[in-house]
């Protein structure tokens, strides 16, 4: 229509809308509040809250239902059906689908929280008589029994025993697994995508069987001993597809431009591979070793199996049976002497500790990212680049110096004035 009338009568209409237009006044102006919480959502969740326990206790005390399980559960969906319908008397339907999946969401995250914190308190709690004693950090169980008191014996044998073993497991398995997982990315075809099929299998292997397979091949086909060793190949079959799965993914994230510009700087696929690929999924490759080590690291069922079970301490893996923290805490357990059970909690609370230690360890060495670097690694670049520096300085001399005319020495005047001699 517009167009129509400036046809018409010659002239510009005037542009329209379909909405009159708006002033701005100090009310439009204020920006939206999209996050936090206001006072009617706090107010609104502790009265779903109170309205779901009263509830669900309303309903114990006229059904014949009984158990705390039960009760929690009853008053978590009475909390969140309450908290639904109190949302939507402020709000739309939108804006209480997501209040309420935001509710659902953060009380299972707080669910898990506390129940990691239970399991490590009660943990702690049931092994600090043992835990207060320092010969249980520095003696084994040679010459302690059942019913010596928590004074005598200690886990060192199962301490030394499971640092040996998932020593040996890494120090086989992280090169299989990252060049695995190189392999998978770098060379795609038909084996590289049997190759990760194979491994996406593996990770669902049961520990027994890979204790089996270990105990069949190494111990009764080959003859070897029962032992660290055996035990530590048996940690690397759990250890492996977990490694190579992780590193597969990391390794997809890595940017193509990234590698892109190494080929165009003339370096090669190996080349790039090493300086480019594997420093920028560093920490990402650092989680998927932390995920293989937590794994491989709590095992039990194959290190009975291959290593047998031990009191004494056994730092040699090629021969004689050893130990790990997990397979001392199911022996300490199953008696029933309250010390011996004050050891297998205590052993449990130091394999705890001793997790968060490596976990710390490959935190600091893989935390930083692609490009940041350490003092130390600063400290060595510079001295590079200075003595890089000098070298070029020192070229650049030379050329010049090799660039100037030689003055003509004595005998080349000699030879040139031995024409004009008489």
């Amino acid at each position: 229509m517009d167009c129509l009338e400036e046809m018409v009568t010659g002239a510009p209409a005037e542009r329209r809308t379909t909405l009159p237009p708006q002033t701005p006044t100090p009310e439009n102006l204020k920006p939206r509040k999209v996050g936090g919480f206001r006072r009617s959502d706090i107010l609104s969740l502790v009265g779903a809250a109170i309205g779901g326990f009263g509830g669900a206790a309303l309903l114990f005390s006229l059904l014949p239902l009984t158990g705390w399980l039960g009760f929690l559960v009853v008053a978590y969906l009475l909390f969140v059906a309450l908290y639904a319908a109190l949302t939507s008397l402020d709000e739309d339907f939108a804006a209480v689908k997501d209040r309420v999946v935001a509710v659902v969401i953060h009380s299972l995250a707080f669910s898990l929280l506390m129940a990691l914190i239970f399991v490590v308190a009660f943990t702690v709690i049931r092994g600090y008589e043992a835990l207060l004693n320092w010969n249980f950090f520095t003696e084994d169980m040679q010459n302690a029994g059942p019913l010596d008191p928590l004074t005598s014996g200690g886990i060192l044998h199962a301490i030394l025993g499971t640092l040996i073993m998932i020593a040996i497991a890494l120090a086989v398995v992280i090169p299989l697994g990252v060049a695995c997982a190189v392999y998978m990315n770098e060379m795609p075809g038909p084996f590289s995508r049997f190759v990760r099929t194979i491994s996406e299998a593996m990770t669902a292997l049961p520990s027994i069987v890979a204790g089996l397979f270990i105990y069949a091949s190494l111990i009764l086909i080959l003859g070897f001993d029962k032992s660290g060793f055996a035990a530590a190949m048996a940690i690397s079959v759990m250890m492996l597809p977990i490694i190579i799965r992780a590193s597969d993914v990391v390794l997809r994230l890595v940017p193509g431009s990234l590698k892109e510009a190494s080929y165009a700087l003339g370096a090669g696929q190996w080349r790039t591979v090493w300086h480019v690929t594997l420093p920028t999924a560093r920490s990402g490759l650092m989680t998927a070793i932390i995920l293989g080590t937590a794994r491989g690291i709590g095992e039990t069922s194959p290190v009975l199996l291959t290593a047998g079970f031990t009191a004494a301490l056994n730092v040699n893996p090629a021969s004689g049976p050893m130990v790990s923290l997990p397979l001392a805490t199911f022996e300490f357990v199953k008696s029933p002497e309250p010390t011996m059970i004050a050891r297998g909690f205590g052993t449990a609370a130091v394999l705890m500790f001793l997790v968060l230690l490596l976990f710390i360890v490959a935190r600091i060495i893989g935390g930083r990212g692609p490009g940041n670097l350490s003092k130390s690694q600063m400290r060595r670049r510079a001295k590079r680049s200075r003595e890089d520096h000098q070298r070029f300085t020192k070229r650049e001399a030379s050329r010049g110096d090799s660039a100037q005319p030689t003055p003509p020495s004595s005998s080349s005047s000699r030879s040139l004035d031995f024409g004009d001699s008489p």
